[in-house]
This record gives C-alpha cells, structure tokens and sequence, in this order.
C-alpha cells in the first residue's frame, strides 16, 4: 500500500526530563531557550518549512498547559503596550508563533508504559489509516536543512514505505551512545543500540527524526514493551523490517540533542553562532581571551 504524503507531524516532549531538574520541575525541557526561542518552537518550524500543516504536541499533564499558552494565547496587553511604545517591531516573533499552522496539544496516555514509543501511541487518533506522518523527538535539532524535509522527499522516492529514519555519521568512538544503523542498499536491515565501537555495523546512528505509517500502531502496544520495561519506537520499527519497505535517509542538516545539560549548551552555543549577533562575546568567555 502507498501511503500519502505526511501532513501532519507529532513532536514528542512527556518525559520527566530528570536531568533538568529542578527546573523541568516547573517547566517543560522542550521550553527551555535557544536564542529567544524555545527548543519546541525550532522543530515546529523544521516541520513547518517541509510542509507540514499540522502539528500534534505530546506533552505531560503540567507541559500541556504551558504549551497551550505559548501557542495560543494572544497576549494582547502586551501588544497593547508595545503598541503604545512604538516598538511593534518587538511582537513580530509573538505573531509568527501564533500563525502557525493547526497546533493541538495533547496529553500522553498515562495507562500506557514509560518509553519514547508512548507519546507516539497517544496520538493514534489524530493520524488517518491511509497517510504517513512526521515522528519528531522535541530532545533533537537540526540546523541547516531540516530532517523532515530530507524524510518527506524520501517518501516521494519511496511511496511503498512503511517507516523511513533519519541517520546521521558520527565519530566512530561515538556510536556507543546511539543507534547504529545497518542497511542494504537504501533499505534498514536493523538497529543495534550502544554497541561496543568496534562491533557496531556502521557510524550512521539513527535520531529522533521518523516518517512513520499506521502499520506502526500494531507494535506499539503495551504487551510489546522492551529494555527497562519501556515501549521503545526504535523496537516497533524493527518489527516492520520484515516489510522489506523500512528506508533510512542520511539527513542533509546538523543534528544535535539537548538531552542533556552538557548536549544542551553545545546547542545553544551552536545556535546562537549561527543566528546570533553577539557570538564573538560568548566566544571571547569560553576561551578566556
């Protein structure tokens, strides 16, 4: 079966983020900054810019309120006041967040296991059984082109898919933190997680960037829970493998993570070189000059 084209994307951010804390107490870790925008609102406009024109946010019971304002609430006596300062120009960004396409925030089902596959599960509904759709982990950014961009032209290539993944190389001592891919031709064989350098079958490590079909929602149940009693989206591609119709696409753009506080600051200073007026200053703290 030939799947549409995606439309729609679901972005992922109802873990705990428990190496944030305190802070990811009070909010989100997807809310956290890069430059004035938050790590959220980067991969929104990654879908967005591929064409995406509808956004499903998974997010714990306290995040989606957080999202829900940030995304909606018009805040008009703020732009009432700028209004009277003569500094409209300053509300430019606030307009831009509130015209974005549809944007529904939801809650993760929380009958369902811990695991990164259960956001992905909770959003079953919104996804018709005869289109593909965009799986985005709200950890990862992309900088230059953006993955879903590079997935979606995979699937034109590859209409019969039924799950493509984004790779990326890393350096070869690094594969023990990720996925490591193995193909054939264009075609996923499987994944092997944190293997040992020398017995990982490639340096292409897989992310948090999916074209993804209803066929996953078979496997995403919570019989099949795997490592740590998690439900794992990594585990529910596998099990598609044997369609002989799982791709892998080597993004164009450069993927970070902001899973953690040390991953998150070498993203922040990665983005604020590219976008940012003031690098030279924070390059002048770090290197002490």
């Amino acid at each position: 079966m030939n799947y549409k084209t995606p439309t729609k994307a679901i972005i992922t951010d109802a873990g705990f983020a428990s190496r944030y804390l305190p802070i990811t107490k009070t909010i989100p870790k997807a809310m956290l900054p890069l430059g004035n925008r938050p790590i959220m609102q980067l991969v929104v406009e990654e879908c967005v810019d591929a064409g995406i024109t509808e956004i499903i946010i998974v997010a714990t019971p306290d995040g989606k309120a957080i999202y829900e304002d940030y995304f909606h609430n018009a805040v008009p006596k703020i732009e009432k006041q700028l209004h009277a300062q003569g500094k409209d120009d300053r509300f430019e960004p606030v307009k831009k967040v509130l015209n974005f396409p549809k944007v529904t925030v939801i809650e993760q089902d929380q009958s369902l296991p811990y695991g990164n596959g259960s956001p992905v599960a909770s959003a079953r509904e919104f996804i018709d059984d005869d289109e593909a759709f965009i799986v985005a982990y709200s950890d990862d950014v992309v900088f230059g082109q953006g993955a879903v961009k590079d997935l979606i032209e995979a699937h034109k290539a590859h209409p019969d898919a039924t799950a493509i993944i984004a790779g990326q190389p890393v350096a070869h001592e690094e594969i023990k933190k990720y996925a490591s891919i193995s193909m054939d031709g264009e075609k996923l064989v499987g994944l092997v997680e944190k293997p040992d350098p020398e017995d990982a079958p490639s340096d292409l490590a897989s992310y948090g960037r999916y074209l993804l079909t209803p066929e996953i929602f078979q496997h995403l149940d919570p019989k099949n829970t795997g490592l740590d009693g998690e439900l794992w989206t990594a585990d529910a591609i596998a099990k598609l493998i044997p369609t002989g119709k799982v791709y892998v696409k080597e993004a164009k753009g450069t993927w970070m993570t902001t899973g953690d506080p040390k991953n998150y600051f070498l993203a922040h200073t990665h983005y604020v070189k590219e976008h940012e007026d003031y690098y030279d200053d924070v390059k002048k703290i770090i290197t002490g000059e």
